[in-house]
């Protein structure tokens, strides 16, 4: 980190240097085809304020701005960081919440198989119960009728004999002892 800053302010050093440089350079002149760069005395002058000026520039100027680039870039990192664990936050609730709603759904999908059940039983039970009583009332209705038929053939005996005599007593034309 501090190699970091040491080396943006070498940099921008270099630049300031190079830009002053330029700014301040001799005059040059080009004769038959060549480049004759002329010395300046001013080039030392400007050397010497660029030396001199370094130290109040950098504690003025340079100092703050990296100071205040810096601050920003930790509380980006800093932003950055609580983002994700916001982010792992939100997550982890969320899987909560969804393990949640499938345990909710489990249990209702288990509530309704047991209701479903249970209404089967009861429909088993109660046509368990209405066959039974069908098949009650179906033998009692078996046995009155065989009651009836038994009456009805004892009952018919009885007529058929009277009815036979009274027939034999009337083809043989006398009555029958």
């Amino acid at each position: 980190m501090a190699r970091k800053i040491q080396l943006r302010r070498s940099a921008f050093a270099l630049a300031a240097a190079l830009v002053l440089v330029a700014a301040a350079a001799a005059p040059a002149a080009a004769a038959e085809g060549t480049l004759e760069i002329f010395f300046d005395r001013r080039i030392v002058l400007l050397l010497a304020l660029f030396v001199l000026l370094i130290v109040p520039v950098n504690k003025l100027l340079l100092n703050p701005l990296i100071g205040v680039l810096d601050e920003r870039r930790e509380r980006i990192e800093g932003a950055k960081g609580r983002a994700e664990q916001v982010a792992k936050e939100a997550e982890a609730v969320l899987q909560r919440y969804e393990t949640a709603v499938r345990g909710a759904k489990g249990d209702a999908e288990g509530d309704r198989l047991s209701r479903i059940e249970e209404a089967r039983r009861e429909q088993l039970d109660a046509t368990a119960a209405v066959r039974a009583e069908a098949e009650e009332r179906l033998t009692q209705a078996r046995s009155e009728v065989g009651q009836l038929l038994d009456d009805a053939r004892s009952e018919l005996r009885t007529h058929a004999e009277e009815l036979a005599r009274e027939a034999a007593s009337r083809v043989l034309g006398r009555p029958l002892s």
